[in-house]
């Protein structure tokens, strides 16, 4: 039986009825995220989970990113800046439903914000979330049903609404210092100020404005206790993480030198089974960053204009500064391998790595292949800086009994990402041939030499959104028996780009082992969408809405949706949903744009190892005859009320996939290498070196799963409120093909496609009492499968992992509160996953117990 299920039952959540609404008053209509209709009802025919600025401030929680991604519906294939490998580090992203972060829309008071300045894995692009303001954030909705008939593209799992503050009365300041437990503490400090003008009835206009920023120290797997030594053969499927180097002519046991720096002798065979002899290895410990330093500012600005009586003027600014510092990696290991890139053929030459007969190095008559590490010239290191703008302007009002709003925005994202330490191929060509580098005892090469091998370099990177909205609603186009019609209709526009280069130094062949994501392109977009909310009866409503898209490359998408809502009582409320919605092949994807990766095959073809895993280079090309992504989505759910306190909310979704854009396989096009040879490049002794792939349109994908959504609240005049919730998530399904052309395989409850743990919930306790106010939370991760178990792994699946955080705050004063809280309670480490080198950072991080205090002054 599922214990958190059994708990949260036990004690609900914390929110008052939200289906009885009758009133005898006149009820104000609002706009919910997933409908441009505005409505009286909070609870709608979509699942709409809605989080206030009090309770981010309850949940303890510093960013945006860290309320969005703890979400029980964030299941999986989500990343942050634990993800430092990538072409995006420092960025952090949401991913409902398991499905990717390109399937979830995200958006600034219900519009659309530029997508980050590149690629997340060469071709997901999504919106970064710790661009975005922390202060300014009056509430999250979360719409986790597909919206691509309101909104267009992306919305297939779900859309995420982030609500900024449109007016604030008075001052508040903030500040917050925090420190982890693991190595010296890795402290963190916040700071923000929040402050409005202006009383909008009174005076006619408000003005708003926040400011926000956020210093955190670099954490890297050296400083954690429990991973520093990288020795894991204690745990099920582990061994000692060792990286061997230094030797000649493929033979680990040849060594280049003895010892030296970081290099150890060690036992062949506890890093490799099977294997005898020594072999020359070092820690990789301190040259993993498994968070980066960060230092981030936010802005926020928005003054509303009344016109007349009817009309008013508005405009917001947003900006986003992060400067991220990581250690890249170990300094550059040179072998056999080595490429650089050839700008003019869009392809990889290899570079002659061979000891000439005569190099110090070299013992033999023969020019000799070796495999050394460059330890002397540096840890290589890279910052990202990114940079977010957005300026939208609008106009809206009402007129003959009709809403409207009309507004015009613009946006950008910037990186700048530079990276010290790599090697320059002309200079590491020369040092090679005359022999000055001395590989087998690197304290004895010069400063000059090494001086003339580092290289830096620059790497910038834009994406840009220009967007033109027009709608109008009205809430009472016509009446029925049953009640008044509402209808809505508007258009839109929008350009996309991205330009995301590379450095002059990968362009003009000089980057020895480059790692390449070049994106250019652009593209317009019109849409014209139409909603009709129509009361079929008393207490059932039936929405109907659709979108026309045509975009400028691909052609054109139509997303139609029907729901309804049906109030059985005034204790229940029913609701369903069916659509049809899409993805837009991305602009990576569809555009000019080539990408270089470096990854690990089998190649059962191999002359030396056809049972071994052996490093190869991919070159990913575009395909401008990509079509959109299809999905069918189907949702079920019922809100119960039995008080005016208390509500069950139980959801289940349904989502069809069909076209999904991706490359083939590496297994596959080895497997098929007879009939399309030209997509593997063979070195002199016949070892796959290079595979070629372009994206196109393949299988098919499913997923559904069940939310849960429990809340009561007990009120005391002598013991003060006490709020309950809790929010779960199951995966009944999660199914796509191992590869092209086989059935669907379920990954649901194992990493076979990212990690896709069945259960995921979010429980919390708030109780007030006085000047105190307490929140206790709960978070579980189910444990998951796993897929592809080595053959020494005796526990086949990665265990549960259970976290607690408590929040405390203390009114000292009418105007001044202090919050102390500290995540992770019980100091809990992730639970251990052979797959990866020790745990998934999708799902955990590693930084242990965090505690911090917090002092907030409001005038």
């Amino acid at each position: 039986m599922f214990k958190p299920l059994a708990i949260a039952l036990a004690i609900s959540a914390a929110f008052p009825a939200i289906a009885a609404e009758t009133t005898p008053n006149k009820v104000e209509r609002i706009t919910v995220t997933g409908s441009n209709i505005r409505v009286s009802q909070k609870a709608g025919a979509t699942a709409v989970q809605v989080i206030s600025a009090k309770e981010i401030a309850a949940s303890g929680k510093t960013s945006v990113s860290e309320v969005i991604r703890s979400i029980s519906a964030n299941s999986g294939n989500s990343y942050n800046e634990q993800f430092t490998g990538s072409f995006s580090a420092g960025t952090s992203g949401v991913s409902l439903r398991g499905l990717g972060q390109k399937n979830t829309l995200v958006l600034i008071n219900g519009k659309r914000i530029s997508s980050y300045a590149t690629a997340q894995n060469l071709q997901e692009t999504f919106v970064d979330l710790n661009s975005l303001p922390m202060a300014a954030v009056q509430r999250i909705e979360i719409l986790k049903d597909g919206a691509s008939s309101v909104y267009g593209s992306d919305a297939v799992a779900g859309v995420v609404n982030i609500i900024l503050y449109s007016e604030f009365k008075g001052t508040e300041l903030s500040a917050e210092l925090g420190s982890s437990t693991e190595g010296t503490g890795q402290t963190e400090k916040n700071f923000s100020i929040k402050t409005g003008f202006g009383d909008f009835n009174e005076d006619n206009f408000n003005v708003v404005f926040s400011l926000d920023g956020q210093k955190r120290d670099q954490l890297d797997q050296s400083d954690v206790s429990w991973i520093k030594e990288g020795d894991f053969r204690n745990q099920p499927g582990g061994s000692l993480n060792r990286t061997i180097t230094n030797y000649y002519d493929g033979d680990p046991t040849r060594h280049i030198g003895g010892p030296q720096g970081p290099l150890q002798l060690t036992d062949y065979g506890s890093i490799t089974n099977g294997k005898t002899g020594q072999v020359l290895a070092y820690n990789d410990a301190s040259y993993s960053t498994l968070i980066p330093e960060v230092e981030r500012y936010h802005a926020f600005a928005r003054a509303n204009l009344r016109i007349n009586d009817d009309t008013q003027a508005y405009a917001e600014y947003l900006y986003g500064f992060s400067r991220a510092n990581l250690t890249f990696g170990a300094p550059l290991t040179v072998s056999s391998t080595l490429r650089a890139w050839n700008n003019q053929k869009q392809a990889l030459d290899t570079i002659n790595n061979k000891l000439p007969v005569g190099h110090p190095n070299n013992p033999g008559t023969t020019p000799l292949d070796f495999t050394a590490t460059l330890f002397d010239l540096g840890t290589r290191l890279k910052t990202d800086e990114v940079t977010l703008h957005r300026i939208l302007s609008g106009v809206k009002g009402t007129a003959l009994g009709w809403d409207w709003d009309a507004s015009l925005g613009y946006s950008q994202s910037t990186l700048e990402e530079t990276v010290q330490n790599f090697v320059n191929r002309y200079e590491y060509e020369k040092v090679l041939k005359d022999g000055s580098y001395n590989f087998a005892d690197q304290s004895k090469n010069s400063e000059a030499v090494r001086n003339r091998l580092r290289l830096s370099t620059l790497r910038p990177a834009k994406s840009s959104l220009i967007t033109a909205d027009i709608n109008a609603s009205s809430a009472e186009l016509f009446e029925l028996p049953a009640g008044s019609v509402g209808f809505a209709a508007g258009a839109q526009f929008r350009q996309e780009k991205m330009d995301s280069r590379t450095s002059d130094a990968v362009l003009s062949g000089t980057e020895l082992r480059p790692a390449i994501n070049i994106i250019k392109g652009e593209r317009k977009v019109t849409a014209l969408f139409a909603e009709f909310n129509i009361p079929v009866i008393k207490d059932l409503n039936v929405n109907l809405a659709a979108r026309a898209d045509h975009y400028s490359d691909f052609g054109n998408a139509f997303s139609p949706k029907a729901s309804a809502r049906y109030q059985a009582a005034d204790w229940l409320l029913l609701r369903g949903t069916a659509s049809r919605g899409f993805r837009a092949p991305s602009l990576p994807e569809i555009t000019q744009s080539s990408a270089v990766s470096y990854g690990s095959v089998i190649d059962p073809r191999d002359p030396i190892s056809p049972t071994k895993s052996r490093g190869v280079t991919s070159i990913i090309a575009a395909n401008s005859n990509l079509q959109p992504e299809r999905s069918d989505n189907f949702n079920l759910g019922f809100v119960l009320s039995p008080t005016s306190d208390s509500s069950i909310g139980l959801d289940y979704y349904n989502i069809k996939q069909s076209g999904l854009i991706g490359t083939q396989s590496s297994a596959d096009i080895i497997a098929n290498e007879s009939r399309d040879p030209s997509k593997i490049v063979r070195d002199e002794k016949g070892r796959i070196s290079t595979l070629y792939r372009q994206y196109s349109n393949m299988g098919d994908r499913e997923t559904s799963g069940i939310d849960l959504d429990l809340r009561q609240r007990f009120k005391s005049k002598d013991y003060g409120n006490l709020n309950l919730g809790s929010q779960i998530s199951h995966v009944l399904r999660f199914a796509e093909p191992l590869s092209t052309g086989e059935p669907l395989t379920d990954g649901a409850g194992s990493n076979q496609f990212g990690s896709i743990p069945k259960w995921r919930a979010v429980s919390d306790a708030t109780w007030e009492i006085g000047a105190w106010s307490t929140t206790l939370t709960w978070n579980y991760i189910g444990s998951y499968d796993q897929a592809n178990p080595s053959e020494n792994d005796t526990v086949k699946y990665v265990d549960s992992f259970n976290t607690f955080d408590l929040t405390a705050s203390w009114k000292l004063a009418k105007d001044t509160t202090l919050t102390a809280k500290v995540l992770n309670l019980s100091n809990t480490r992730p639970p251990w996953d052979s797959s990866t080198d020790f745990f998934d950072h999708t799902q955990a991080d590693p930084r242990g117990r965090f505690a911090s205090a917090k002092l907030t002054y409001k005038f």
